[in-house]
């Protein structure tokens, strides 16, 4: 059995591979929702409590941390759920297998390996930093077995810039962002995401470090919005970047768009994930942009009708 911890985009997507598969899952959230499989035994608990978290994980294959706090809580809501995390993965003996992103190495001015140092100077990256370092320790320690998978802004349907841009392509309205269009950025489609969970912690090489999942060459905002609206029939769209200080205007009563700000750092240059050692190491390919925007359009609730 599986223990997967949250129930977004990225918990559902790896609970569905593994029951695709033939696994059995336990998928813990605090509402007990996510994906209707036979496979899937959805349980509603609150996976901070390292008491419960430890007894609903006996026996596990594998334990994922595929959860993610509301983004201006991570402070307070990451310390306590990474800590019951480590306590489950300590008295089940099942490896922990960690969805991470790239806010660890803070501003780099060159494509990113897991190599790099993790520099971070933004609370949500000292946040994900101090995470992984315990993590880490707990490994080396012999207490644990651990590995985390680092991925770039998802292309999905949630917390990513297809959900901004996608009711303006549906109405042919002019889709505006707060960051620069024409900056090289990467992305990673969820699905992959997914697989590569499943793979590392199927994979006993992947154990005491991190690993990127693989992702398509960068494009730039303009890029992304465009090549969306090919995919899914859309007219060409319209761009424009909404004003620096009407988007710090928001800031003031926007709690997403404070916290955002802190990272915008990511889109004003180049901004590359470079995945080549996860390719080279367990043979898995990233998804083409364009069928990563086709599948998640695919999947997409039809639009409200007007």
């Amino acid at each position: 059995m599986h223990v997967i911890v949250g129930a977004g985009t990225i918990g559902s997507a790896t609970a569905s591979l593994l029951a695709a598969d033939g696994e059995r899952v336990r998928l813990i959230t605090r509402s007990g929702s996510g994906p209707d499989h036979p496979l899937i035994e959805r349980m509603a608990a609150d996976a901070t409590d390292a008491a419960t978290l430890s007894r609903l994980t006996a026996g596990a294959t594998a334990l994922y941390n595929c959860a993610n706090p509301p983004y201006h809580m991570w402070p307070t809501d990451w310390p306590p759920l990474a800590s019951a995390l480590l306590a489950a993965a300590e008295s089940s003996g099942a490896p922990l297998v960690i969805t991470g992103n790239l806010y660890g190495y803070g501003p780099v001015d060159r494509p990113m390996t897991p190599d790099l140092p993790l520099a971070a100077n933004t609370v949500k990256g000292k946040v994900r930093v101090r995470m992984w370092n315990e993590a880490l320790a707990a490994h080396r320690a012999g207490r644990i077995r651990v590995t985390e998978a680092r991925a770039s802004d998802f292309v999905g349907l949630r917390h990513s810039l297809l959900e901004m841009v996608l009711p303006a392509l549906r109405s042919g309205r002019t889709a505006r962002l707060a960051t620069p269009l024409d900056v090289p950025h990467s992305f990673t489609y969820t699905g992959d995401v997914a697989r590569t969970l499943v793979t590392l912690a199927r994979d006993g090489r992947a154990f005491g470090r991190a690993w990127h999942v693989p992702s398509p060459p960068p494009v730039t905002a303009r890029e992304f919005v465009q090549r969306a609206a090919a995919v899914g029939g859309f007219r060409e769209p319209k761009l424009a970047r909404y004003p620096d200080p009407l988007v710090r205007m928001s800031s003031w009563f926007n709690p997403f768009t404070r916290e955002f700000l802190e990272m915008r750092y990511q889109f004003e240059r180049p901004f590359e994930l470079d995945s080549t050692e996860t390719q080279q190491v367990f043979g898995l390919r990233p998804t083409a942009l364009d069928d990563a925007l086709r599948a998640t359009l695919r999947s997409a609730a039809p639009a409200p009708a007007a």
